[in-house]
């Protein structure tokens, strides 16, 4: 997985970035794939109930980068002097980052602000993640038109569709690289990607 840790001085904080899937690398189509829920690693993440599930290949790539991603965390904190950690990404690495924002306040010291920025966040887990994650996590999600990711609790609200979109026919794939604010994530056009 790509991802880096930096230092932004105009907002103040260290930020955590995890790249997407990228459909030419098996890698992350592999990662992708893998959606069996399981719970979170508990020497990774101390004291979360092993109830929190989440999908299994998110889980194993947070994994893999999570100490080194501390590290860099930690470090560019005390180099900085600064209290405030965002974590942002599309896709795959949105997810990555939404679970960072689990396991990054279990062991940042305390009075350190958090907030997580997702672009077309798949869902991470089942909902006693996302009951964790509206408690616990200052998260933005931005989803682009329709979509094919879909992420959060089912809102009952009469507004809101519940459930799955009755107007799927109108997902396209090329919705999930954007433009997201005029920016456009991932993949070039694709002709495979853009027809559906």
């Amino acid at each position: 997985m790509v991802g880096f840790v930096g230092y932004d001085p105009t907002l103040d904080t260290v930020v955590v970035s995890h790249q997407g899937s990228v459909v030419e690398n098996v890698i992350p189509v592999i990662t992708d794939i893998q959606f069996a829920l399981v719970p979170l690693n508990s020497s990774l993440f101390p004291g979360i109930s092993d109830d929190i599930l989440v999908h299994s290949g998110f889980r194993d790539a947070q994994a893999r980068t999570a100490k080194d991603v501390l590290d860099a965390v930690t470090q560019a904190m005390t180099e900085y002097g600064c209290t405030s950690v965002t974590m942002v990404g599309h896709s795959l690495g949105g997810a990555i980052a939404l679970i960072d924002s689990v396991y990054l306040p279990l062991w940042l010291p305390n009075g350190t602000s958090f907030r997580t920025v997702t672009y077309g966040l798949p869902r991470v887990g089942n909902p006693a993640f996302a009951y964790y994650v509206d408690a616990h996590a200052r998260l933005t999600h931005i989803n682009n038109q329709h979509d094919l990711d879909s992420a959060g609790h089912d809102n009952p609200s009469r507004r809101c569709i519940v459930g799955a979109d009755e107007q799927s026919w109108k997902t396209k794939f090329a919705d999930h690289w954007g433009p997201y604010n005029g920016i456009m994530l991932g993949c070039p056009y694709d002709p495979l990607w853009d027809a559906a």
